[in-house]
């Protein structure tokens, strides 16, 4: 039976009467790639830790199956979902090969080490991500694309259910933000159900399956890609006119049309 990661009307304001997130609710299956999308501040990140049991909703709740997320364990929690940061920097110069290992935590007893399977999956997870030769390398001496792909490996080695990654895309060239979404397509194919927050729609346009559009805590729309992802909801999250153009091969992009500030008729209502 596949299991499904699910909100329930989440709510959740780090301030009084400054509410992030406001009655949120979407449901997760397997082997699909999901995408939240929205501008800053739209809550696409805490919506994220709410998912992977980092931070409890102060309204509605959070369902793995038919279970309450908050009511199970935390290693039960991190041997199902797997929580990828934007960035990570330890104060001890840790090697890839460690960082990945740390990953195999949830699987291993409180005074447990890391034994001969634990090693293989984490030398599989960083041969997944293409840095098996830089097992030995210091973590915090590599580029901040090869941290985010360490990073992911460490996820991958947990062996979860869902990877739900925090804009993987974010701050990296053209080659290496589409080398790691072409990654994350595959782990989808493969049965992972990868869930990712990014600013860019056009990223989601390429390899979305399913698409939830945020703006001041809000679901602007969700659902499958195609239907979500048009200009009219692009234009509402990021209150300025975008336009869906067409180019070769029947490729798409969103693009801004100039001088047009969204205004009163991009509220959402």
């Amino acid at each position: 039976m596949e299991m499904k990661l699910s909100a329930h009307g989440v709510s959740y304001a780090y301030r009084p009467g400054v509410p992030v997130l406001q009655r949120v609710s979407l449901e997760l299956g397997a082997g699909k790639v999901y995408f939240l999308l929205g501008p800053n501040g739209s809550g696409k990140t805490t919506l994220l830790e709410c998912l992977c049991g980092l931070r409890a909703p102060q309204e509605g709740r959070i369902s793995l199956g038919d279970r309450d997320l908050y009511v199970l364990p935390p290693m039960e929690r991190a041997r199902a979902i797997a929580y990828v940061p934007q960035i990570h920097r330890p104060v001890f110069g840790y090697r890839v090969l460690e960082v990945v290992l740390m990953g195999r935590a949830p699987h291993l007893g409180l005074l447990s080490t890391p034994g001969r399977r634990d090693l293989a999956i984490a030398f599989a997870a960083l041969d997944a991500v293409g840095l098996s030769k830089l097992a030995d390398h210091v973590y915090t001496e590599l580029s901040g694309g090869e941290m985010r792909l360490v990073l992911i490996a460490r996820g991958l080695a947990q062996e979860p259910r869902f990877l739900l990654l925090d804009e993987p895309d974010a701050h990296l060239d053209p080659k290496h933000q589409h080398g790691i979404l072409e990654l994350v397509r595959g782990l989808a194919a493969e049965g992972l159900s990868p869930v990712l927050t990014t600013h860019n729609p056009n990223n989601a346009l390429l390899y979305a399956d399913s698409v939830a559009i945020l703006r001041r805590g809000l679901l602007v729309a969700q659902g499958p890609r195609d239907e979500v992802l048009t200009p009219r909801n692009i234009s509402i999250a990021y209150g300025m006119e975008f336009e869906l153009i067409g180019g070769n091969q029947g490729l798409k992009a969103f693009v801004p049309v100039q001088g047009r500030s969204s205004r009163s008729d991009f509220g959402v209502n």
